[in-house]
């Protein structure tokens, strides 16, 4: 039997959320924090509206409606512009945007979940290519042999240190892995069923979003909705070295926590001497330079 209360739609309660922590988070600022004057006659603590408003060169208007919960655009942009006005540390500002729905143009690249024992660990792993990925197949961290192998992420713009974009959009990638063509379909098919439990949440619409602009291979493949269970195979690369030449390895994955969607530590194997030997080889010239 209905008891009459309305249950708010999620978004409504989004809004409600933000506007909440907004207004806790401008309560604790200071004046002196962000240059300006600390005048005694200041009946609420911390900033005033306007004041934030002035800070991230937005509109009063705009930012009281913020404040208030009302059902206005809130663009990634602004949004970094006020949380960098009320200086949010990195897990304030992550908190504001899942509540906005928004991708955060400034997110840190380094996850806390890269511990140096976790670097250590990735060191120790050669000569063999190692990297940590995510449950969105972002590369967080890798080891020099990894570089040597595949290129720099560091040299990529933090959002396309994304399998997905580097298996599209990577020159290197894109010619030097020989089985491309049956990776690629895998590989969407993994990320959609990945994807199913976040199918609202921006960080993992962007990379799809960005690729089925620019990539009609990607738009192609993602419409055709197949999803597949990981598994473990070898991978035929040619090197960019033709001393080196080709490396067939075996990717195994080491997961950081029980939890399915959590970080792993990915490990390129070989799977034959001959890769052994070539990527020692590769070791030592690297250790040398």
């Amino acid at each position: 039997m209905s008891t009459g209360t309305r249950t708010p739609p999620e978004p409504e309660v989004r809004r409600a959320e933000l506007a909440a922590f907004l207004r806790s988070r401008r309560e604790r600022v200071t004046p002196d924090q962000v240059g300006l004057p600390n005048t005694a006659r200041r009946r609420t603590p911390g900033l005033r509206r306007e004041e934030v408003a002035h800070l991230a060169s937005v509109g009063i208007t705009w930012y009281t409606w913020l404040e208030q919960g009302r059902a206005i655009n809130v663009s990634a942009g602004v949004l970094d512009a006020v949380a960098r006005a009320l200086l949010m540390d990195p897990t304030e500002r992550a908190h504001a945007f899942a509540l906005a729905q928004a991708v955060d143009p400034r997110a840190e690249t380094v996850s806390p979940v890269v511990t140096p024992t976790v670097l250590r660990m990735l060191r120790r792993l050669e000569p063999y290519p190692a990297e940590v990925k995510n449950a969105r197949y972002d590369v967080l961290a890798h080891n020099r042999a990894y570089a040597d192998v595949f290129g720099d992420p560091a040299e990529l713009a933090p959002g396309h240190r994304n399998a997905l974009w580097m298996m599209f959009m990577n020159d290197r990638w894109r010619v030097r892995f020989l089985d491309r063509e049956a990776m690629l379909p895998e590989l969407l098919a993994k990320y959609r069923k990945a994807m199913a439990e976040h199918v609202a949440d921006p960080a993992w619409k962007a990379p799809v979003d960005e690729l089925l602009a620019v990539s009609p291979e990607f738009r192609e493949l993602w419409e055709r909705r197949e999803v597949a269970s990981m598994v473990s195979h070898v991978k035929r690369y040619e090197h960019v070295d033709p001393a080196i030449g080709l490396l067939n390895l075996e990717h195994r994955h080491m997961w950081l926590a029980p939890d399915p969607g959590a970080h792993r530590v990915v490990a390129y194997v070989p799977a034959d001497d001959a890769t052994e030997e070539r990527l020692e080889r590769l070791a030592a010239a690297s250790a040398t330079r």
